[in-house]
């Protein structure tokens, strides 16, 4: 009773995607083609040696099926020939000895030799476009990742961004096929020509007839690409959601959880529930499609027997040749086959040109928070300091401000803590601080000047932050330091030198292979570590960098009382002629800052030193005495 409750609640509180009508129209289709160049041209610098043997080889091997169809007329009408001739072998031997068949084993040979040709020609298209295929989803992703690098933080927490840069990483992997379709549309092309000319030397009416009996088909293969890129941009929310779903039934970082609350059951019924429904709309659309292909389908093959049966009626009649037959009923049939390919190769080329959309559309974002083209270097060293004047922020969607009026300084190498409870704007000064967002209101300045007048990159090269949720890298103990200064990561004596100023070094000494250590249960020599351990590593990061200011944001929430104090005394030692900024809830560990700030509802409401504001008994006293009182 219990499970089957909670699968109706997880199937209750399952969202249910928007049914809005997104299907693209005929012009959107169309207009997505813009897309191909700019894909062409991505492929071509990938590797334009890869990109010419394809299309060369691709346009040599289009000329094949032609030739072989037309030595197979000659070798049938060879062969017809022979055997009026009423010629009589007793053995081939003779027949050999004889010359008579000299003609039909060239032929034989000939067709025999296209046939390597054309199968040997394949093998190195595909194998050239395997590599071109490898090559471009490595330098499209590589792309991404970059592009992404330039991104706000304000893009990654929109919904509708994580949905777009969710399906771009999709087209990294997946449009390669479109490469292979187009290149094959040419050799497609070209192979068309020759079998037209053919055509048009005896009937050409039939190629009339065959194109008009294929339009059906491809107008129906256009509507339903359509249809299916429309549901799979539908389903993008819900896709992110079978995927968060499927990771946090099954990973190591929530597997304590799941066991403990046992979760199991109800995260298998929202992952059913969800997979279920996209499974039943993508059923209906192959259905529909699958019913109305046939039927449109069924009109080309009309057309294909309405021409064969007149080829044939020519053949009875004396105007045609058997071999004649033979290469007209093929080169209709292949003619067919190639044009049907072609008029739906374009109907999924413009789809597949849809999803691209996806791809160069997340290209085309632009962060906010860049440099300016005149942008002032950052002061080395800091002389003043940083000022907030009337500064105000609230985070995009957000009704209430984060914080608003703020007013303070931030002196050229003090140390300064920030305390408050939850919700007061702590860490959303030190995004603003570090550029991560800019003011909605009021400026900040640095020696004066508006922060935003300075390279973006030279300040944040100049700002060391470990915040509460400091990402916990599965590489090794070494790299999980040395990603602090990405350009000193093979400084081993920089990095055990962070090691030991945040405490870290006794955490490596414990490892089997130190600082050469895997850690992180993800791969399997991997070696957890506890999550103080795992703060210690992560302050060292810090460290790593020769930065002018330090923040930690709260990194020190899993370690006791002593630890903590211990950790923010070292902090503020090492932190000489350094401009520094300590967050904390517990108030005993910020004691030594030069001054504290205490944060309430997005405002400043005191600032001076522990003994000042203990004196003023206002609620820093209040919540230091709240709080020493659980330790006596």
């Amino acid at each position: 009773m219990h499970n089957a409750a909670m699968s109706e609640r997880a199937a209750d509180a399952a969202p249910k995607p928007s049914r809005a009508d997104t299907r693209p129209s005929l012009r959107e289709r169309f207009d997505a083609l813009r897309n191909i160049p700019p894909f062409l041209r991505q492929i071509w610098a990938t590797s334009r040696a890869l990109t010419l043997t394809s299309i060369g080889l691709r346009v040599v091997r289009a000329l094949l099926p032609v030739m072989m169809l037309y030595v197979g007329k000659l070798i049938i009408d060879e062969a017809i020939r022979l055997v009026g001739l009423g010629l009589a072998f007793e053995s081939i031997g003779e027949a050999w000895r004889g010359g008579q068949l000299d003609h039909l084993l060239w032929l034989l040979v000939i067709e025999f030799a296209l046939a390597i040709v054309s199968d040997l020609l394949g093998r190195i298209v595909s194998y050239a476009d395997s590599l071109l295929s490898e090559l471009f989803t490595n330098a499209t992703s590589i792309r991404l990742m970059e592009h992404a690098a330039t991104l706000d933080l304000e893009d990654f927490e929109d919904p509708d961004l994580q949905d777009k840069l969710d399906r771009a990483r999709r087209q990294t992997m997946g449009r390669m096929n479109l490469m292979g379709q187009l290149f094959g549309q040419v050799q497609d092309s070209i192979t068309v020509v020759s079998f037209a000319i053919g055509l048009l030397v005896y009937a050409p009416w039939l190629i009339a007839l065959l194109a008009v009996a294929l339009i059906p088909a491809f107008v129906g293969e256009s509507h339903f690409n359509a249809l299916g890129y429309s549901l799979n941009f539908q389903w993008t929310p819900e896709r992110r959601q079978l995927e968060y779903v499927r990771q946090t039934g099954a990973s190591v970082e929530t597997a304590k959880e799941v066991k403990i609350f046992n979760l199991h059951h109800f995260l298998v019924d929202r992952y059913r529930t969800l997979a279920q429904r996209f499974f039943l709309a993508n059923r209906a659309l192959a259905r529909r499609r699958a019913v109305w292909g046939t039927l449109l389908a069924a009109l080309g093959t009309l057309g294909y027997y309405i021409a064969y049966g007149y080829i044939a009626w020519r053949t009875v009649r004396g105007d045609f040749t058997i071999g004649d037959l033979t290469f007209l009923a093929g080169s209709f049939r292949r003619l067919r086959q190639l044009l049907e390919g072609l008029l739906i190769g374009f109907s999924q080329v413009a789809g597949q040109a849809l999803y691209l959309d996806d791809l160069f559309s997340f290209f085309e974002v632009e962060p906010e928070i860049k440099s300016p083209p005149d942008a002032r270097a950052f002061p080395r060293p800091i002389r003043q300091g940083f000022a907030f004047e009337d500064v105000g922020f609230r985070y995009p969607g957000a009704d209430r401000w984060a914080i608003r009026h703020m007013d303070f300084e931030l002196r050229a190498g003090e140390v300064l803590a920030l305390v408050g409870e939850n919700g007061a704007g702590k860490t959303t000064l030190v995004k603003l601080l570090a550029r991560l967002y800019d003011p909605d209101e009021g400026r900040i300045l640095l020696d004066g000047h508006d922060l935003r007048e300075y390279d973006i990159d030279q300040l944040r090269a100049n700002i060391g932050v470990i915040f509460q949720d400091f990402v916990r890298y599965h590489l090794t103990a070494g790299e999980n330091i040395g990603v602090g200064q990405i350009d000193r990561m093979d400084d081993r004596a920089r990095i055990e030198d962070a090691a030991r100023r945040a405490m870290a070094d006794e955490v490596i000494a414990g490892l089997p292979d130190g600082y050469d250590q895997l850690i992180g249960r993800r791969f399997k020599t991997g070696v957890d570590l506890s999550g103080g351990q795992w703060q210690k590593i992560a302050i060292a990061r810090a460290y790593m960098r020769d930065a002018q200011v330090m923040i930690l944001d709260e990194p020190t929430a899993a370690l006791d009382a002593r630890s903590e104090f211990e950790v923010f005394q070292r902090f503020k030692e090492l932190s000489d002629e350094r401009t520094a900024v300590l967050i904390s809830h517990r108030f005993s560990s910020v004691r030594m800052a030069d001054r504290i700030l205490v944060l309430a509802d997005g405002r400043v409401e005191a600032s001076g030193t522990h003994a000042e504001l203990m004196a003023q008994g206002g609620r820093y006293a209040e919540l230091f005495e709240l709080q020493a009182a659980g330790y006596r």
